[in-house]
């Protein structure tokens, strides 16, 4: 029980706490976006360029400035105690102006205030998030193979069968296809690259033993697919009727799919019934973010909770053709909003082969681009998931090859996948000495046990890993003044 719990319920509410200017913990909105605690005088985080905010934090919380927290925020108490405040369910906003905290949800909540130690304060709210909404992923996470961060784009139908080939006999238990099969963003078939088409490759890789994972990224449309082309009434919409753009990447804008709207759904249910019948039984879902953009929908809702019908009629139309056999990964997607719908949530930005992106992270403010370090820190500041859903850290390097990480940085991505439970590379074979390959083969076979003896220190069979060098340079103004309190 905590030392003082209160649970309140109110769509704007203002709390004042008496710990003063103290460290706070701020948690961003979706997968990438960062989660931190920071320095009490710590200047807020303004990224660049605007066009590029809904791929990194709630755009309309980055438009007002200030530190702003998603679901939950945080504040020192004091000899290892912390205040507690947050949602129970999606859509709660944490306005952090010192002592002075404003809170705001479209449903009232419930919020959960709490003074307690900071690892019984994290237990107590997951409990209660979980009594509102449900906690998947309670049984061991699959050990994954994923083609992205060894191959990204450049996949075809005769390199993937080698890589099948090759693990045949490894501890994998999915070989998942990333990015780079489909025609376009929105047009979810297979390009001239896979020739024989996406079902015939899921043959394959179940024949060698593996679950079959595909990427998609559903609520997101490219401006160069037919789908933009022929549908663009099934797009949110700004107030002027403009399509809201959700980010730029492949070549040119996206944007955001409605998911209240009638034939939109119908598509998606095709789209997902055609994946299943293909035999994908595990699905990475990325840049989710798009269907809680702020705009007009079809059917006016809150946000999130457009997201979560988006998701759940997803999930609804993959178990018709698997029943209970279907693992959804979320990536760039909301963090509360995503409890209870998928197994597993990525909870932190790409890795890289190299540390840090100074330009993009220092220069444009922007620490939630692929980068180790953006990997490991924000990871280390969402393992209070855990008890709700799988954290997926992001893959680990064994290989030397193309890679511009130490032994020492590789191995904290490698003790940081244990820590979180979830155990993914995308090395491919050839690509691995003979001691690497030995030092894969132990990642994926072992279960160390672990203790945690501080925020970022673990002890793994009794191995003490610490990440706090890990975060110095983190979060750096371009002054060079640290907004992390380490």
């Amino acid at each position: 029980m905590a030392e003082h719990a209160a649970r309140l319920h109110g769509r704007t509410l203002t709390l004042v706490h008496p710990f003063g200017d103290a460290p706070f913990y701020r948690h961003g909105w979706h997968s990438w976006s960062v989660a931190s605690w920071f320095a009490p005088d710590a200047p807020p985080l303004t990224p660049r360029p605007r066009v590029r905010w809904p791929m990194l934090d709630d755009p309309a919380l980055l438009a007002q400035g200030g530190h702003i927290s998603c679901d939950v925020a945080l504040a020192s108490a004091g000899e290892g105690r912390v205040l507690l405040v947050g949602a129970c369910t999606p859509g709660g906003r944490i306005t952090l102006e010192g002592d002075v905290w404003r809170l705001e949800h479209p449903h009232g909540g419930p919020w959960l205030v709490l003074v307690d130690e900071e690892t019984r304060a994290w237990e107590t709210y997951t409990q209660h998030i979980a009594a509102q909404m449900g906690a998947r992923g309670q049984t061991p996470a699959p050990r994954v193979w994923c083609s992205w961060y060894s191959f990204y784009r450049e996949i075809d139908a005769d390199r993937l069968h080698a890589v099948i080939h090759h693990w045949r006999g490894w501890p994998f238990d999915v070989i998942q296809i990333d990015d780079g099969w489909q025609r376009a963003i929105g047009d979810w078939d297979a390009n001239e690259r896979f020739p024989d088409g996406m079902a015939a490759l899921a043959k394959t890789i179940h024949a060698h033993g593996f679950r079959a994972g595909l990427w998609l990224a559903p609520f997101i449309v490219h401006e160069a697919s037919h789908l933009f082309a022929e549908h663009p009434d099934w797009l949110v919409h700004d107030e002027e009727g403009r399509p809201v753009v959700a980010g730029n990447n492949w070549g040119g804008h996206f944007y955001a799919l409605d998911t209240t709207h009638p034939e939109a759904q119908t598509w998606l249910r095709e789209t997902f019934h055609r994946v299943a019948a293909w035999g994908y039984d595990y699905l990475k879902l990325d840049f989710l973010y798009a269907a809680a953009l702020p705009g007009k929908r079809h059917t006016p809702m809150p946000r999130e909770d457009a997201y979560r019908l988006g998701v759940r009629l997803i999930r609804e139309t993959v178990e018709a053709v698997h029943a209970e056999r279907t693992y959804i990964l979320a990536c760039g997607a909301p963090i509360l909003a995503s409890v209870g719908l998928v197994d597993g949530i990525r909870v932190g930005p790409d890795v890289a082969p190299f540390w840090q992106s100074e330009d993009r992270a220092v220069w444009l403010g922007d620490w939630t681009g692929p980068a180790t370090q953006n990997a490991i820190a924000t990871t280390l500041h969402r393992l209070w998931l855990r008890p709700l859903l799988h954290t997926d850290p992001d893959v680990a390097y064994f290989r030397t090859r193309y890679n511009l990480l130490s032994p020492t940085q590789k191995e904290h991505l490698q003790a940081l996948a244990h820590i979180a439970g979830f155990l993914a590379t995308s090395d491919p074979l050839p690509w691995l000495s003979e001691d690497e390959q030995a030092a894969l083969r132990t990642f994926l076979t072992t279960t160390p046990r672990i203790e945690q003896v501080g925020r970022y220190t673990f002890r793994l069979d009794g191995r003490l890993v610490d990440f706090s060098a890990a975060l110095q340079g983190w979060l750096t103004t371009p002054e060079g003044v640290s907004r992390f309190p380490l």
